[in-house]
Formats: structure tokens, sequence, C-alpha cells
């Protein structure tokens, strides 16, 4: 097992599967840190680990729920730095695009736990069903449930 080749590709999933679930860049990136952490400290037990990705987002959905959960009491709230990568040289444009952001995402912080990350390991991890009920633990048709009230959910709530 060679950190550089094995664990260190598995960052980017890693961090986008955080940031997902903390909403908060700083919050991801620590949480991307001490999943690697504890990758490489099991590196001699990840052999027997049938898929290290699949694994690799558990760890981190794990850490990150936990951490919401210290944090219950005031919500984590996307940060300005969030915004930088919003290129517009019309200013109307880039408060819109803020807004449209800030709103799909206090829309999926209403989510369920379980429906917002199937949805999130769908659209834009693109996982298929299958690989996404290994990592959830839960069953191919659960998935495609929890996706559909997801997706409902978010569109009903976009419309009004």
């Amino acid at each position: 097992m060679d950190f550089k080749t094995d664990i260190l590709p598995l960052k980017d999933c890693i961090f986008r599967t955080a940031l997902q679930i903390t909403m908060c860049r700083e919050e991801a990136e620590d949480i991307v840190q001490e999943t690697l952490i504890k990758l490489w400290n099991q590196r001699e037990r990840l052999s027997e680990i049938h898929s290290l990705e699949a694994y690799a987002i558990i760890l981190a959905r794990n850490h990150a729920l936990d951490l919401l959960k210290k944090h219950s009491s005031n919500n984590v709230a996307f940060e300005e730095n969030t915004f930088r990568n919003l290129k517009s040289e019309n200013p109307y444009d880039r408060i819109y695009a803020k807004e449209s952001v800030k709103r799909i995402h206090r829309i999926m912080e209403l989510l369920p736990e379980k429906q917002r990350t199937c949805m999130f390991l769908r659209d834009f991890e693109e996982k298929n069903y299958k690989e996404i009920a290994e990592i959830m633990s839960i069953s191919e048709d659960q998935v495609k449930i929890n996706i559909y009230r997801a997706r409902q959910f978010v569109k009903k709530h976009m419309n009004i």
C-alpha cells in the first residue's frame, strides 16, 4: 500500500463528500486530512477492503456527520469564500448566482441525511445505484427511493 498512488488520489472524492455534508470548505478540508490519516494508519488492513473508495467515503461521511451533530445547534452556512469562483462581469448576475446557490443549499439542508447523501453521490459523484447502495449500506431500491424523494423535494421547493 503506497500513500501517493493508493490513498492520496481519493482526496477529491473525500472532499466532495465532506463538503456536501458539512457545506463548509474549511471543515471539509479538515475531514479530508483526518480521513487520509485514518486510511494510512489502517494501511495493513486495507487489502481486505473490497472498494477503497467506498470505504474512504464512508469514513469521511461518518466523520462529517459527527461534526454536524456537534454543531447541530448552529447550522453551518455557506461562507463568502464559496462564491469566489462565480465569474461574471455583470454584478447582477453574480448576485443572482450567489442567491441561487444559497437557496439550493438551504433546500438541501432540509433533506434527510440519507436522501441528501444518495442524491449527492448519484448526481455529483456520478455513482451508480449499486455503488451507492454499497457505500450507504442500504438496498438499491432504497437508493432509488431516496434519490427520487430528494429530487422531488428540491424541485418542489425551487418552484415556490
